[in-house]
């Protein structure tokens, strides 16, 4: 049985932590251009990751065969 391919651009966009849990994470959208407009707190918030909700999470791991089952 041949090897089953991985959504390479699922891959690039979205992180699975490597604890236990195994959450889903993703960036934030809004922080690529025009952040003089935004304030420095939201900035902050922006540039970090944040889980995904479960209905996200269950269409993303569809597409991860071998990184996103538990």
């Amino acid at each position: 049985m041949p090897k089953m391919k991985t959504n390479k651009s699922i891959k690039k966009r979205f992180h699975i932590t490597k604890n236990g849990k195994g959450k889903i994470m993703v960036g934030e959208i809004g922080i690529r251009h025009g952040r003089t407009k935004l304030r420095r707190k939201t900035i902050r918030r922006k540039l970090g990751l944040s889980e995904v909700t479960q209905a996200t999470a269950a269409k993303v791991r569809k597409f991860l065969p071998y990184g996103g089952r538990k």
